[in-house]
């Protein structure tokens, strides 16, 4: 089958095989043909060695598609099912999801060590256990997590995983007071979703910042009521909040001087929110006094802080309901074998999120 493969962390080309066999099918597995998938900011980060994956490995956690075998022991799921690709499924038993914080399950990362692929050179790896940008995936039956019909292959993989840590970083983390003042740092797919979220909650002001001018427009189209460059975002502080910093600010590009950026801009008792994945080796520096002084909450949001099959659920109602835009976030869309440009598009910041259509 065809997937894209990166040979060696640091390339910033994808190869596009056809010698490729998804592997592990068995008891507890399920093999999904994968029909669309969204390029997120995160696969970048893994083929840069931002986030740890080994290498070769195929790229892509954010997918859809349909059941085409279910292993034993695997009673929720059939063949000709739809369903989303979960890269962070929950286990049940380990003491986080006891607490009820699914999102904290380390089962997930735990795939990451076993390939799921293989090719006659020896075996690859799937970004996050998974690996979407292939024909097929096998995956435990947890990260497949069945859709209704009328949800678009498209539409379910954007659910997966920008729109739903992005919309889960205000309405799970944040859990923003309507009224409030926003700002919201990276307005690629999840900062968008965040600002969505916002705009649900009921925020007043909602400033999106982005140094893309097409970035920033597109916030203003999904409910910013301003948007501004970094450069400008000192004005617009002044201006919206008279000086004094935002109630609410989502850092959401993973760099350590965005999220000082953000911590400054949020007011005295006010919530600062990390949504980006960034490097382990990348330190927030913050003074002890500051932090006793200023009594800013820092939230880290991770895959949108809150139970992701719920917060599927909730996507899915808010989306019928017309109450969000997931169409709208798909700016690009490419086949498997274009997948190189779309790479490019999400680097310079062209595309909000594309479509790969498998």
């Amino acid at each position: 089958m065809r997937a894209a493969v990166l040979h060696e962390i640091g390339q910033d080309k994808l190869e596009i095989l056809d010698d490729v066999e998804a592997v592990g099918f068995g008891p507890g597995r399920v093999r999904v043909r994968v029909r669309a998938t969204g390029l997120c900011h995160s696969d970048l980060s893994a083929m840069a060695g931002v986030l740890p994956q080994p290498a070769p490995f195929v790229p892509g956690h954010e997918g859809a598609g349909e059941i085409l075998e279910v292993g034993e022991g695997v009673r929720n799921l059939k063949p000709g099912d739809r369903v989303v690709v979960c890269w962070l499924p929950a286990c049940g038993a380990c003491p986080a999801c006891k607490r009820g914080q699914t999102e904290l399950c380390l089962a997930g990362f735990m795939n990451a060590g076993t390939p799921n692929f293989k090719r006659p050179g020896g075996d690859v790896f799937g970004f996050a256990g998974t690996g979407t940008f292939a024909e097929e995936v096998v995956v435990d039956a947890g990260c497949a997590v069945p859709i209704p019909d009328d949800v678009p292959f498209d539409i379910a993989a954007l659910i997966g995983c920008g729109v739903t840590t992005g919309l889960g970083a205000a309405l799970n983390t944040a859990d923003l007071e309507a009224g409030s003042s926003v700002a919201v740092i990276g307005c690629g797919g999840v900062g968008i979703s965040a600002i969505q979220g916002a705009r649900l909650k009921g925020a007043a002001e909602i400033v999106a910042v982005d140094p893309v001018a097409s970035r920033r427009e597109s916030a203003l189209r999904f409910g910013a009521t301003r948007a501004v460059s970094p450069d400008e975002l000192p004005d617009a502080k002044q201006q919206v909040t008279a000086g004094e910093g935002f109630d609410y600010v989502f850092e959401v590009v993973g760099r350590s001087a965005t999220a000082r950026t953000a911590y400054e801009n949020t007011r005295r008792g006010g919530t600062l929110v990390i949504v980006g994945a960034g490097a382990m080796d990348d330190f927030l520096q913050l003074n002890m006094f500051e932090l006793f002084f200023d009594e800013k909450r820092i939230l880290p949001s991770m895959y949108g802080g809150g139970d992701v099959l719920r917060s599927y659920e909730r996507t899915i109602a808010l989306w019928r309901a017309g109450r969000i835009d997931l169409a709208g976030l798909i700016t690009h869309r490419v086949p498997l074998s274009e997948l190189n440009e779309a790479l490019d598009q999400m680097r310079t910041g062209t595309a909000l999120r594309t479509c790969i259509e498998i």
